[in-house]
């Protein structure tokens, strides 16, 4: 077969017009990457030739000769690389002469180049730019690189049919365009190494993946990881306590309570800030401090209860703790701050009409001169129920007990009467609090428990409240039952005139039965197990003395107390006869406060935690002392600085007592580990206007709930926004960042390109195909 003749540059051109490819061309089809030259026995499959395909794959690895942008894939392959280093053609020996090569590009407008032409020798290939076309394509070349020069399909069937019939075929061009898929293109490169931009792909998907985590993360991230635990949010809490209130945050809400007692009215401001938006948290009211961080508190005396003879003075009585408080709340928010009179026992002793006298004066003269929140219900005498249960309010919530969120490993299963699930919280701690005239205690009762007695039923429900501290009262989350009993004359003071009036009359009925004049006089005096030893005292009682001395046997003291503990007929009166709520020693606490904390810690130096045997030894030993040697270790210093002469005097009566009420009234265990005595909670004072104004001002919350749903129901799409949480925010700036990142590299890719086609655009030779033949 003779050679074609070589056609010249513009006939090339002409030549390599775009022409559409056909639906199902092989040239397009199969690998993508790959192009192929078919000679007579090519590497493919034909009708004479069948040379093993994976030829064609070797021979591309080895021809190799430029690395790509994207890639893993050869650029070129075949023996002749289009771009490649080598152009030699001579891989299908075993066949007819020809030569095959193969390579993918970049072409604009995503079209491939194919050159062939018809030969004797070896095929060689060559990088032909077309200034026509203005962009590099897949180019294979050759003089055989495809027996009859046909590009298409239908032209080399109609060749072949041409030649059948004996006639020449029509002339193929050197060139033809062939359409390629524009999903993924090419540029080859001129260097032998690869590129050190050719891998971009595995760190574009690192960063990727790595902000898809962050957004994962912070989309599934709970509330409690952008806020600090709270266990040491209420840390932080009790620090910002102790410090003084700024009063010029505008945020803060105020609050006043005047407690008027028996021998004194004391007022307290307390403080606290917005609601945090949670139905089931409490305010968090702390009580307010000067600037030299001194609680502002005040106490006046006497009593309110000189106020009942003239009604009218109850308003000038209380004025100098109402202009107090004033001064030290903000003027702007004295129209909002509540202000609460709340009377205990010096009122309780005034008949009703005197009582209803003083609150009607109060409730019209205080509005007339302070701009308070004030009105009739804010003024009451309050029972003695009522100040135990704020007692109890102000010290759990003091201890964070109502903080049912926060991890705590002591818990309670409570048991509602309107409710068929038990509800597992927090356990509560219970109050003991003895003081000089009265003694009260007040606990939770989980469950309420079967009575005896219809008796007992209506005995409890005098003596057990049950409330809710939440602001929704569909919610039962803080919901709480709780006995409270007050015992009149179980204090102290009152129990050592009780003892006495006791001692008194027994002696006086024994001498007189028999003949004798013990404690009739100095020199037969009635020998006291309840004094230290040689401490002489002196009881009179109307017209009767008792003379004693001091025995120091505190065994002796206690059993001598115990009769005491029945008080007088009435059942109230009675610790041991008044109807008691069941506890569960098992799973309790308490907290002893006054007169169970001076027992052990002003002399003893035993405060806090409680363990009967250890407090027994070392109050038997204190009382087995001389009166003497006491009073020396008195004056020396080595009791508590809240120790006076009368403590020391009457310690051992009031260690006995304390032991008495505590096991034989109440029936604690005498092995009860968790009884502690203290005098202050987290270094304060916690009083019952503490947990009065927390119960007062319990609906408080729902006026920011309200106005909360308000805001989410208008504005619902501020929760989605990354400033309510910053692990979005830092993401969402991570994921610009990546884009921009992969925007810059994509423009460095173009950039290179460019300088690439220009570059090879200088060095390009374009020869006809009559000349790229080798020899």
């Amino acid at each position: 077969m003779g050679t074609r003749p070589a056609a010249s540059p513009a006939a090339l051109l002409a030549a390599s017009t775009f022409r559409p490819a056909p639906a199902r061309s092989p040239l397009a089809g199969g690998r993508r990457d790959l192009w192929s030259a078919r000679g007579a026995g090519g590497l493919f499959r034909s009708a004479r030739g069948r040379a093993p395909r994976y030829w064609l794959r070797r021979a591309s690895l080895r021809a190799r000769g430029a690395c790509g942008l994207f890639g893993r894939r050869p650029l070129a392959r075949g023996a002749g690389a289009a771009i490649g280093r080598k152009s030699a053609g001579d891989v299908t020996r075993g066949g007819e002469k020809g030569g095959a090569t193969g390579g993918r590009g970049r072409a604009a407008g995503s079209n491939r180049l194919a050159a062939a032409g018809e030969g004797a020798g070896p095929g060689s290939a060559g990088a032909h730019w077309l200034p026509g076309l203005g962009a590099l394509g897949d180019v294979a070349a050759g003089p055989g690189a495809m027996r009859g020069g046909g590009t298409w399909p239908g032209e080399r069937r109609e060749r072949d049919r041409e030649r059948d019939r004996g006639r020449a075929p029509r002339p193929s061009p050197g060139l033809a365009l062939i359409p390629r898929s524009p999903r993924r293109l090419s540029v080859p490169c001129p260097c032998r190494s690869p590129c050190p931009w050719s891998r971009p792909r595995p760190v574009a998907l690192g960063l990727a993946a790595a902000a898809g985590l962050l957004l994962l993360l912070a989309a599934a991230a709970p509330r409690r990881w952008a806020a600090p635990p709270r266990r040491a949010e209420r840390y932080l809490s009790r620090l910002e306590e102790l410090a003084a209130t700024d009063t010029e945050d505008a945020a803060l809400s105020y609050g006043v309570v005047v407690d008027c007692g028996s021998s004194g009215s004391r007022v307290f401001v307390y403080v606290w800030p917005p609601h945090n938006g949670d139905p089931h948290d409490l305010l968090d009211i702390r009580q307010m401090r000067d600037r030299g961080s001194r609680p502002v508190v005040k106490k006046i005396k006497p009593g309110i209860s000189v106020a009942a003879a003239e009604p009218e003075r109850a308003t000038p009585y209380l004025r100098p703790l109402l202009r107090f408080a004033a001064a030290h709340v903000p003027a702007p928010k004295h129209k909002e701050t509540p202000l609460y009179v709340l009377c205990t026992a010096g009122m309780r002793l005034l008949p009703q009409r005197q009582q209803a006298a003083i609150l009607e004066d109060l409730v019209q003269n205080i509005p007339l001169e302070f701009d308070f929140l004030f009105s009739k219900s804010h003024a009451e005498v309050i029972s003695g129920k009522q100040e135990g249960v704020y007692a109890w309010i102000g010290i759990n919530f003091v201890l964070g007990r109502f903080d049912h969120e926060d991890e705590e490993s002591a818990v309670v299963t409570v048991a509602l009467g309107d409710q068929a699930e038990s509800l597992v919280r927090k356990r509560t701690v219970g109050i003991l609090d003895m003081g000089g005239a009265s003694l009260q205690i007040a606990y939770e009762v989980p469950s309420s428990g079967a009575f005896s007695s219809p008796q007992q039923e209506e005995a409890a429900k005098s003596l057990l409240a049950e409330f809710n501290l939440g602001c929704d009262v569909q919610h039962s989350g803080h919901v709480y039952r709780v006995y409270v009993n007050t015992f009149l004359g179980f204090g102290g003071n009152f129990a050592r005139q009780r003892y006495e009036e006791l001692v008194l009359n027994q002696t006086h009925a024994h001498s007189r039965l028999h003949g004798q004049q013990t404690g009739l006089s100095a020199e037969t005096p009635f020998l006291d197990p309840c004094l230290p030893v040689g401490l002489e005292d002196t009881v009179t009682r109307g017209e009767r003395t008792l003379h004693m001395r001091g025995r120091g046997d505190w065994q002796a003291c206690a059993k001598l107390l115990q009769p005491l503990l029945g008080g007088a007929n009435s059942s109230q009166d009675s610790l041991t006869g008044a109807y008691k709520a069941p506890i569960d020693f098992s799973n309790s606490e308490f907290y002893g406060f006054s007169e169970f904390f001076y027992c052990t810690e002003d002399v003893l130096r035993l405060g806090g935690y409680y363990n009967a045997p250890t407090f027994t030894a070392a109050a038997q030993e204190y009382c087995s002392q001389r009166w003497e040697v006491l009073t020396q270790r008195f004056r020396g210093g080595l009791y508590s600085s809240h120790a006076d002469e009368h403590r020391v005097k009457y310690q051992c009566f009031k260690s006995a007592w304390m032991y008495q009420v505590l096991h034989q009234g109440f029936h604690f265990p005498p092995d009860y580990p968790s009884l502690r005595t203290a005098q202050l909670v987290y270094d304060r004072e916690v009083q019952w206007t503490l947990g009065a104004i927390l119960y007062k001002t319990r609906f408080l919350p729902l006026r920011d709930l309200r106005q909360e749903n308000i805001r989410q129901a208008h504005a619902s799409w501020l929760r989605l926004s990354f400033v309510y949480n910053h692990y979005l925010f830092f993401a969402c700036i991570l994921v610009v960042a990546l884009a921009i990142v992969l925007y810059l590299l994509r423009l460095r890719r173009i950039h290179r390109r460019q300088q690439l086609d220009t570059l090879w655009l200088d060095k390009v030779v374009l020869l006809p195909p009559g000349q790229a033949g080798g020899p």
